[in-house]
């Protein structure tokens, strides 16, 4: 992996059948931890729950935040290989890893997620809402009304519930980080609905960081925005044909890799972005994006 290519990079044509897709069926495997990754405890002693732990950003996440000392929670929907896998890697960073498998867009395993993580770690300190789904469609009209609510209640409703029920247990220091994409800025003509969702976790971290500060809460809320992002979603959505050439349309001519994104989920959960809430990072392979 090097940031520094300039190259058209290509994957080999490939495509899975089911969401939100399988990691250990991707080709190439997708990049989880940099090797030059230097942890400096900055999140030492804290208890992490990620949405959509398993597999791509999430898995990323989880391992850096293993690495830089917190203790890590994964919610995932069945995808049961590939978060044994995470958990094995949070486990050989010396930290506890707890997987449970559940819909994030049903309220109650939301409410149910966030007491076994307490039940497990005795408290909580960080709330990464992370799943989400996604189904290309060629316009509007093809969207039914059964793939528009559940994109919804996957991808935004689950970050109302499971921030609803993690909220009585943050304290002061506490962080809320969601994850928001580059089609909330830009749009995109075959994510129409993922778009929609999208553009919403951006103005729901936005007003959640203004409600929490002015309630004095001490608890920040911010988001990362990634631009293409080598994960299951990419062949679980995409044809195969257009994998072959997905992210080559940023300025870096290629598609980032999951440990190129973790670390702002790092910074924001640690006390380096102190001053910070309401804001919203862009990694996206040099995409210049307003707000």
């Amino acid at each position: 992996m090097s940031s520094q290519n300039s190259q058209p990079q290509s994957f080999p044509p490939q495509h899975q059948n089911q969401q939100p897709g399988i990691e250990s069926q991707m080709n190439p495997r997708p990049v989880s931890i940099r090797e030059d990754y230097r942890p400096s405890g900055k999140l030492d002693g804290k208890v992490t729950l990620i949405s959509g732990g398993d597999s791509g950003i999430g898995r990323a996440v989880a391992l850096s935040f293993a690495r830089e000392g917190a203790d890590v929670a994964i919610a995932y929907l069945s995808e049961h290989d590939d978060a044994a896998e995470t958990k094995r890697g949070v486990e050989q960073a010396g930290k506890r890893c707890l997987v449970v498998s559940g819909d994030v867009a049903n309220e109650q395993f939301c409410r149910q997620m966030v007491e076994q993580t307490i039940t497990e770690f005795g408290h909580l300190d960080v709330l990464i809402n992370n799943a989400a789904e996604q189904h290309i469609q060629p316009g509007l009209e093809n969207i039914s009304s059964s793939q528009l609510v559940k994109t919804f209640q996957t991808n935004i409703f689950s970050f109302f519930y499971l921030t609803q029920a993690a909220l009585p247990h943050l304290k002061s220091g506490g962080s809320i980080i969601n994850t928001a994409s580059i089609t909330a800025y830009q749009g995109h003509e075959e994510l129409i609905d993922y778009s929609a969702t999208k553009g919403a976790v951006v103005s729901f971290t936005r007003s959640l960081a203004l409600s929490l500060l002015k309630q004095g809460k001490g608890i920040r809320v911010n988001a990362v925005a990634p631009g293409p992002i080598w994960t299951p979603l990419i062949p679980s959505s995409f044809s195969a044909e257009h994998v072959t050439t997905f992210g080559q349309d940023t300025p870096m001519k290629r598609a980032g890799q999951p440990a190129e994104i973790a670390p702002c989920y790092v910074f924001l959960a640690s006390a380096d972005s102190s001053y910070m809430s309401g804001q919203v990072l862009h990694p996206n392979g040099g995409t210049i994006i307003g707000g």
